[in-house]
């Protein structure tokens, strides 16, 4: 760049060789430090949001009765009966999270009745939705794992020994 004042050619100085003269160039807008404040740093997000997150919305979906296996849904019932205790909404529900994507699989109770397909495409794509949304994190797969029917009869039979307690 040349300046033209005075008859005479200047050079401007170069930035490279005087950073303190360039810096000081700065209009009052400019940031320090390096860009975008939003870019400054790492955000890290753990298995267990990523579970939380797709735990809640595989259960908003119409036709989805419970989450997890046998097992890990008469465990949780009676840690749900413990005063105290908090409700398991990662049940049936395991993550992998990396820098940029996760791979979800989860594991349902359909209620009788339902198509299980449409069950479990409504589930894959609320599942999607919610923890793209929430966390930034571009989910590759999910995996569904239908483990039961629930049976009409089976809620009745359970509601009734709720009360025999």
């Amino acid at each position: 760049m040349t300046d033209m004042t005075g008859g005479g050619s200047v050079r401007a100085s170069d930035p490279e060789k005087n950073p303190v003269e360039a810096t000081s160039r700065k209009g009052p807008g400019t940031r320090r430090g390096g860009g975008d404040p939003s870019t400054r740093g790492r955000t890290t997000i753990s298995d267990g949001v990523v579970e939380k997150i797709a735990g809640l919305a595989a259960r908003d979906v119409l036709g989805v009765h419970a989450m997890g296996s046998g097992l890990s849904r008469t465990f949780g019932a009676m840690r749900d009966r413990v005063p105290g205790g908090s409700k398991a909404v990662t049940r049936g529900v395991k993550a992998e999270v990396g820098e940029v994507q996760t791979a979800l699989d989860l594991e349902i109770v359909v209620d009788y009745g339902v198509s299980i397909s449409d069950v479990a495409r409504a589930v894959r794509e609320n599942v999607v939705a919610a923890v793209e949304r929430m966390t930034g994190l571009e989910v590759v797969e999910v995996n569904i794992a239908v483990s039961d029917v629930k049976l009409p009869e089976e809620e009745e039979e359970e509601e009734q020994e709720t009360r025999l307690q």
